[in-house]
């Protein structure tokens, strides 16, 4: 139930942090999100204590800042998204830098910036000391619908097969002359996604008929039984509750 290698997200390591059984990680994060995502936008320096608390546990991984940074460009969408507010919500007028902008936006701006940003940054941690296979256990742990594991399971193990897939498609096509450089290339790439989409899924129905022809009945058999101890879901409730002091101190001031 491996995606058979490790994920460029992971990075190897044998820190407290990477020891943690998957399960406790993942309610630890989910609960500190939570506490995040309740905190009142004004409090603005219990943000600075979240990020704070993210970089101790960071630290405790032994996993560098370059490399949090670096996989934090994913949110840049809701960055671009969050500059805009200031400029589209009505309400009061301020000046900043020169030019008019709403002071609502301006809150707003700053609530999904902060808020969004500390979300990612936890699961980039999560994920940089957890391999993906053990979070899909750690998921089995917690109950989740095996349906939605095992969904979760092929979409990892065959993203990268699909991936390699379109390269060599897209290779073929160069090697043939071929380069997309205008609206009439389209057609040529549709049907290349079409072809894409049909290898895709005559390799799911062989995959399927394969697993039928080893015994499978609707649910994959779970070769490591991850344990928690009292003491390791101390240790992982430590963010998520560090998090809650904080936030229930910004919602007293």
């Amino acid at each position: 139930m491996g995606a058979g290698h490790a994920h460029r997200l992971y990075r190897h390591g044998h820190s407290p942090v990477h020891a943690l059984p998957p399960h406790t990680k993942l309610v630890a994060v989910f609960c500190f999100v939570v506490v995040v995502v309740s905190t009142p936008r004004e409090a603005v320096w219990a943000f600075g204590a979240y990020a704070l608390l993210l970089a101790l546990a960071a630290a405790a991984a032994r996993v560098p800042p370059g490399f949090l940074l670096k996989r934090l460009a994913i949110e840049i969408p809701f960055v671009a998204f969050a500059f805009l507010m200031p400029f589209v919500v009505p309400g009061e007028q301020t000046e900043l830098l020169g030019v008019h902008v709403s002071v609502p936006g301006l809150w707003d701006a700053w609530n999904v910036l902060a808020k969004g940003t500390l979300g990612v940054a936890a699961s980039v941690l999560l994920a940089a000391t957890t391999e993906l296979r053990a979070l899909l256990l750690g998921l089995q742990r917690l109950r989740l619908p095996p349906l939605l594991v095992q969904i979760a399971s092929f979409m990892i193990r065959y993203g990268d097969v699909v991936t390699d897939e379109m390269r060599r498609m897209s290779v073929a096509r160069r090697s043939r002359g071929f380069e997309a450089r205008g609206v009439r290339h389209w057609g040529v790439l549709a049907k290349s996604a079409g072809a894409l989409f049909i290898r895709s899924y005559e390799r799911g129905e062989r995959v399927h008929l394969a697993m039928l022809s080893r015994g499978y009945t609707g649910s994959m058999p779970v070769i490591d039984q991850a344990v928690a101890t009292p003491a390791q879901w101390t240790r992982a409730a430590a963010l998520p509750v560090s998090a809650l002091a904080v936030c229930l101190v910004g919602w007293t001031l």
